[in-house]
């Protein structure tokens, strides 16, 4: 005779043991953050000192840089180890790590995801391309963030005289996921949500690996209510619910059956940018755009393009995609990065990545921390404390053209963006454009093997990868290449005799601003 599955998030807790591996679900600004279930674990860490010494595993990047999503878990004997996708959503995890307080590791997003499956299958790991030439490899640090982290997560193959690298697998102890609806099976539908992630392949990955499912909702449904198309976890595999009618869609939004894809509405007003360069280099990146391309968005400058898109009425001109799964729609921003409006499809965050790792992108926009001479790009760690790339490795390594877009320089720096070009009136305290960067995220001489394109677009110049090095194609308007560009470098690019400048209608105007190709 079956019974209730309806938990307390309390009782949920309890059952979590000393020493288990959790994988926890969501993303940044509250996406499917099951935060009821979290604020739980912290309260009853910090009342009884109970879980101790867990191994927590979340693909994205999960908090709201201040009190919410990994800070929860960021107490000091709560967790022992993290294997994360993305840091910076969590300062205080970050600085555990920095302070050797835990074992923290990096592994890829779309890798973490897909590694469920395997461990799910029973198989011998994940066996990818992604990820070779850069931290992850063993050869560098096998995605290593701290002197406490030790143990090796990952190793080079040859299969078939192909270099691979193993990710390899481990029991999941616990999933911690969250749903719209369930019922007193388990039975749990993601209807009302903004995407689906990796939802299930960790329950999955953690049922079969005889541990505990826990799911938060925020409705309970009797049994037999809702359609079969609509149980994306089936109660089967699903141990424990526990209904949270507070349950928001994100930390700022309640619900918008436009984001949820359950209906189509009008696109909503986005902020226009502040940042005059960071606009100027939206600009210059949204020219390499050319027609029914599939593309891709990093958070940061490169969601500019988006910005761009969306405010020309363009979105049917190109198939836009976010790594959680979500195709179509109007992308949103800042805190709901991630998010899509009135999307047209909406997949599995793990089959996403599947399409990423196998070339399906034409273009992706993304940020980049530092740069070097061998076209190798740093967004996993900067300043000694680990950020980890999200989705930016899978995503990178595997598109057909890459256009980073970032500012030339960072902190302190001023300048101007005029009509008739640019104007640098003081230069910024720290170098992007560096001898080495601090770590490999991105391989310059991977994406050449590949035989991949790689644009790098700041305010000044325009740099392009290849087979003889860094080439400075463009400078803008107004710009000494020798006194602006070349003296705050940390390497010589190659230079031709003339390089192109800028397209003066850049620094114009949005009126003027050039077609994509």
């Amino acid at each position: 005779m079956k019974h209730s599955k309806f938990r307390t998030a309390d009782e949920a807790v309890a059952m979590i043991r000393d020493g288990a591996t959790v994988a926890l679900i969501g993303g940044g600004g509250g996406l499917m953050e099951p935060t009821c279930i979290f604020r739980a674990v912290s309260r009853r860490f910090l009342e009884t000192g109970y879980p101790r010494d867990l191994t927590v595993v979340h693909a994205l990047g999960i908090g709201d840089k201040k009190t919410e999503g990994m800070n929860h878990f960021a107490h000091e004997g709560l967790v022992r180890r993290v294997i994360g996708g993305h840091w910076v959503w969590s300062p205080k995890m970050q600085e555990m790590a920095r302070d050797e307080k835990i074992e923290a590791y990096v592994l890829p997003s779309g890798c973490v995801m897909q590694l469920y499956r395997e461990i799910a299958g029973g198989r011998p790991g994940l066996f990818t391309h992604v990820g070779l030439g850069t931290f992850v490899d063993p050869r560098h640090q096998g995605g290593k963030m701290n002197r406490s982290a030790t143990e090796d997560l990952v190793e080079v193959v040859d299969i078939g005289g192909r270099e691979l690298l193993r990710y390899k697998p481990f029991p999941i102890d616990v999933a911690i996921i969250r749903g719209s609806f369930a019922d007193a099976d388990g039975n749990i539908s993601l209807d009302q949500e903004a995407a689906n992630v990796d939802v299930y392949a960790a329950a999955l990955a953690a049922h079969n690996s005889g541990g505990l499912v826990i799911a938060q909702v925020r409705t309970a449904v009797n049994v037999n209510s809702m359609p079969a198309r609509s149980v994306r976890v089936p109660g089967a595999i699903v141990d424990v619910v526990v209904v949270d009618p507070e349950q928001r869609m994100s930390y700022d939004l309640s619900y918008d059956p436009t984001i949820s894809g359950e209906r189509a509405g009008p696109a909503r007003a986005l902020a226009a940018e502040a940042s005059p360069v960071r606009a100027l280099i939206a600009r210059r990146a949204y020219q390499e755009l050319r027609e029914g391309a599939i593309l891709n968005f990093g958070v940061g400058i490169g969601e500019g393009v988006a910005r761009l898109i969306a405010e020309r009425g363009e979105t049917d001109r190109y198939y836009q995609t976010i790594e959680h799964g979500t195709y179509g729609g109007s992308l949103l921003m800042g805190q709901l990065f991630g998010f899509a409006q009135s999307p047209s499809a909406m997949i599995d965050g793990p089959s996403q990545f599947d399409f990423y790792a196998g070339g399906g992108l034409d273009i992706s926009f993304l940020g980049f921390g530092e740069l070097d001479a061998r076209g190798d790009v740093n967004v996993s760690r900067l300043g000694g404390l680990t950020v980890g790339p999200g989705g930016f490795m899978d995503i990178a390594q595997n598109a057909r053209k890459v256009v980073f877009c970032g500012t030339f320089d960072t902190k302190g720096g001023d300048v101007s963006v005029t009509p008739e070009g640019l104007r640098v009136n003081r230069q910024g305290s720290v170098r992007k454009l560096v001898e080495r960067v601090e770590q490999i995220t991105y391989s310059g001489a991977e994406a050449l093997r590949r035989g991949h394109e790689a644009l790098f677009v700041t305010e000044r110049a325009v740099f392009e990868l290849s087979h003889a090095g860094l080439v400075l194609t463009e400078v803008a308007p107004g710009i000494d290449v020798r006194r602006d560009v070349l003296d705050h470098m940390g390497f010589a690019p190659l230079v031709p005799a003339e390089p192109r400048r800028m397209d003066l209608s850049l620094f114009e105007g949005a009126a003027v601003w050039a077609e994509p190709a």
